[in-house]
């Protein structure tokens, strides 16, 4: 197949979220710097912890209460998300254990940084921000386990807007511009929806095979 034909076969790819898109997009920057990180002879498993610890760290600055700094902080810190996988396509170092390790510790650095926030507001005494912010796990949680349940059982399940990236990138832009409330809002219910859309998209595709 001709190299034409083949970029004509990725510009019409149909994708199936935002984040698909995003990443393959992305790969413009994030394939050149993983290349220069695979001189360091880094484990792609290693740059999944590391960005995983400093996601923690952002939200130890959430709690602390300095959260413009901390959407800033977030906004540099988040992008390294992407360069675990490309520096494992890079270094052929991409491994089943390695998807499954990043996708978990995914959840656990999401879940610090809304747990923080959350703190931060419990002494706060704001109460709404504290139960928007565990509305917005429990969004995360089930945007999560609806396409991880789904896809165990032979579904597609990557619909939606508020995926992983939307929700940090949002976080980052409420905080940054010191709406966090707002963000807060959105993303309470944008997640849930999300969730919500995804349930209904697997019951129709189940419809479809009865």
């Amino acid at each position: 197949m001709s190299v034409e034909k083949t970029q004509s076969r990725r510009s019409l790819r149909v994708y199936e979220s935002l984040a698909e898109w995003a990443r393959d997009a992305a790969q413009v920057i994030t394939i050149p710097l993983a290349r220069i990180i695979s001189r360091w002879k880094v484990h792609p498993n290693t740059l999944t912890l590391l960005g995983c610890l400093l996601m923690i760290g952002v939200g130890g600055v959430l709690a602390s209460g300095r959260l413009v700094l901390g959407g800033w902080l977030l906004a540099i810190v988040a992008p390294i998300d992407a360069l675990d996988g490309a520096l494992a396509r890079v270094t052929g170092r991409t491994s089943r254990f390695g998807a499954f390790l990043d996708s978990t510790l995914d959840r656990v650095s999401e879940a610090v940084l809304f747990l923080c926030l959350a703190a931060h507001y419990l002494w706060r005494g704001a109460t709404t921000e504290v139960l928007l912010a565990f509305l917005v796990l429990i969004g995360a949680n089930l945007v999560s386990y609806t396409r991880a349940r789904a896809e165990a059982n032979g579904y597609s399940c990557k619909v939606g807007i508020f995926t992983r990236l939307e929700r940090i990138a949002l976080l980052a832009i409420g905080l940054i511009l010191n709406i966090p409330t707002i963000a807060l809002w959105v993303l309470a219910i944008g997640s849930n929806l999300t969730a919500l859309w995804r349930i209904l998209y697997v019951y129709f595709q189940a419809r479809r095979e009865s």
